[in-house]
């Protein structure tokens, strides 16, 4: 089943007008047509099955036919802080994450980053972070499209961490192993992933005393785009979101 998001509410009986790039994606690229049955995901996180009652131009009218709770959200919401990488490895970064269960994706500039766009690149990379966020979003049937918020700094990002539950620097320095950290009480985690040439001591200790505690991800070494989608997948089998 074809899934798609909606900011409005819905309710079984509602009829509903899917525009825009939505709309060109399921008249264009699926071929779908009048009597075929589409998700709509609203703004309370409840899924909706809904039939096509009519295609005009761009615009596609559906008709709820069915609705319930989305249940594909996990029970804990992950904040993703990772270094800004090079190339389009934040892209391969954030659209594995938003698939394993990731809520909010911040990129963080820190001191051995070797991508540093200015403000006005940094914007236009953030507005396409959030549609491949979007897109993963829908073929993995999230119940939320996870937020991809702008370029930040590392202490700012600390500051805000500060408030999850748990906050994670995984450091290949060395840490505890996971399981030594994770309870299933903890319903907020925040992670944070270094780049290519890892947290220098000063960014250490300054998320430690922010509250961070050092993880690790093993005895080998892994690059700054794969470490992230470990550290999540991690998580969420040991807080029970893989079942």
């Amino acid at each position: 089943m074809d899934w798609f998001f909606t900011d409005v509410g819905l309710k079984e009986g509602d009829t509903h007008l899917i525009t825009g790039e939505d709309a060109a994606h399921i008249t264009k690229s699926l071929r779908m047509s009048v009597g075929e049955t589409v998700t709509l995901c609203d703004r309370d996180k409840n899924m909706h099955l809904c039939l096509i009652e009519r295609i005009t131009g761009s615009q596609v009218q559906v008709r709820v036919s069915s609705a319930e709770e989305c249940d594909h959200e996990p029970d804990v919401f992950l904040t993703l802080y990772f270094a800004l990488t090079k190339g389009d490895k934040p892209e391969t970064v954030i659209q594995k994450s938003v698939e394993l269960g990731a809520s909010r994706i911040v990129p963080v500039l820190t001191e051995r980053c070797i991508s540093r766009p200015d403000s006005k690149a940094a914007d236009k990379k953030t507005a396409r972070y959030q549609k491949i966020a979007l897109q993963a979003a829908m073929q993995s049937r999230r119940g939320i499209i996870p937020e991809v918020s702008g370029l930040t700094s590392l202490s700012a990002a600390a500051e805000e961490a500060a408030g999850s539950d748990l906050t994670i620097l995984f450091y290949e320095g060395g840490g505890q192993p996971l399981r030594d950290i994770i309870t299933t009480d903890c319903k907020s985690i925040s992670v944070f992933i270094g780049p290519e040439g890892g947290f220098g001591e000063n960014e250490v200790e300054l998320l430690q005393s922010k509250g961070a505690v050092t993880a690790t991800l093993g005895k080998r070494i892994l690059r700054a785009e794969t470490a992230p989608l470990a550290a999540i997948s991690a998580i969420m089998l040991l807080t029970h979101n893989l079942e």
